[in-house]
């Protein structure tokens, strides 16, 4: 997932903040990890990598939500992500602040 920050009022056009799903895959396209790989190859390359599961910036390791997929081998970039959806899912309601956290997150200010 994505989000733009709120504006800071200049022209320049911001740039949207990656979180969860999304900020797995640029790392996953920063990265030298090639495909298929297994998820001990996956937690080497990335596991200590900081990942933010909510637009607030809270983060996770990746080592911690590639715990919780029980695939052992991914065949491709786009089934790695697809196996860690559910976690980062999981994980995110169960961090949040609550309806009036997620309610305020989605206002401008």
């Amino acid at each position: 997932m994505g989000v733009r920050p709120p504006s800071s009022g200049d022209d320049e056009e911001p740039k949207s903040v990656e979180f969860g799903i999304a900020a797995v895959d640029a790392r996953l396209r920063d990265g030298d990890l090639s495909f298929p790989a297994t998820k001990d190859d996956v937690a080497a390359e990335l596991g200590h990598e900081r990942i933010p599961y909510d637009v607030h910036g809270n983060d996770i390791a990746l080592g911690e939500m590639l715990a919780e997929v029980d695939t052992e081998e991914f065949r491709s970039r786009q089934e790695l992500l697809n196996d860690l959806h559910e976690p980062f899912e999981a994980y995110r309601e169960a961090n949040s602040g609550g309806v009036f956290q997620q309610v305020r997150s989605m206002l401008p200010f």
